[in-house]
């Protein structure tokens, strides 16, 4: 089974037993890799369907304050992307039962080579990557390497994209297609956009693979308002504040709140 097949068939697994499939974000790194490897198992324990792991880099454009402060702490491990994979595989030989995503830019994943890196991720386990730097008319060169590798490519769209924009970039994206919630950068929000419900509705209609929608969801109840009408949900920046906040004493808590969130996926 390829990387794409393994994180569509995670979200599916998870809309058959009636619930949105969630996706927490971690950045890797984030205070330390062994507190990482300790909280990708809490989020496994936890009931999450798919991790998106971010790979740490000096200008996350898309990212609010709490993951850019995630990254900057990262930073000073000064990580690279062999050692990223090879924390991955190291993972998987543990039996590691989750699909990791790489959440990560350009820049790092086109200085490796993307041709070396899709084949090394393809090896180490990963199962493909989300690169929101990367625009549909560029990204030609990286789709077809993970193609080649089986390996997911994440595409998101954006409220402000068109129609028909968004019906060609469905039609590239494998593993499932990420819509963002919002205008704007990471982080939570206490509220999100009014007809965001009806905007799912309609990207589902025209995507081909699973709808996750991010940014901004950060509560239980925000989850649970979105589980009917998304097949995938992601949260990141509330499980940051987490870490941030507890270090190494993060895992048990993070395990805790991702098991209210996936409760809250539940679709009645």
């Amino acid at each position: 089974m390829t990387g794409a097949e393994k994180v569509r068939q995670a979200i599916e697994e998870a809309n058959r037993k009636a619930r949105a499939a969630l996706i927490p974000y971690l950045c890797a790194w984030d205070p330390d890799l062994e507190t990482t490897r300790a909280l990708l198992w809490a989020l496994a324990e936890a009931g999450a369907s798919v991790v998106e792991l971010g790979f740490p880099f000096s200008d996350p454009l898309a990212d609010g304050p709490t993951i850019q402060a995630a990254t900057q702490r990262a930073l000073r491990h000064q990580p690279s992307l062999e050692d990223f994979l090879e924390f991955v595989a190291g993972l998987y030989a543990e039996d590691y039962p989750l699909p990791i995503v790489v959440m990560g830019y350009y820049n790092p994943f086109f200085r490796f080579g993307l041709k070396r890196f899709a084949r090394e991720a393809r090896e180490a386990g990963l199962c493909g990557a989300i690169i929101p730097d990367l625009p549909l008319e560029e990204a030609r060169p990286w789709l077809r390497e993970a193609r080649r590798r089986g390996l997911a490519s994440v595409m998101l769209v954006a409220p402000t994209t068109p129609a028909e924009r968004l019906e060609r970039i469905a039609q590239v994206s494998t593993g499932f297609l990420y819509y963002v919630s919002v205008t704007g950068i990471t982080g939570a929000r206490d509220r999100l956009p009014e007809d965001l419900a009806l905007r799912l509705d309609l990207c589902r209609e025209v995507s081909p693979v699973p709808v996750a929608v991010g940014f901004g969801i950060a509560r239980p109840e925000q989850v649970k308002m979105l589980a009917p009408h998304a097949e995938a949900i992601v949260v990141g920046s509330a499980l940051v504040k987490i870490v941030e906040a507890e270090g190494s004493r993060a895992p048990e808590k993070v395990k805790r709140f991702v098991k209210d969130l996936v409760s809250a996926a539940e679709r009645s």
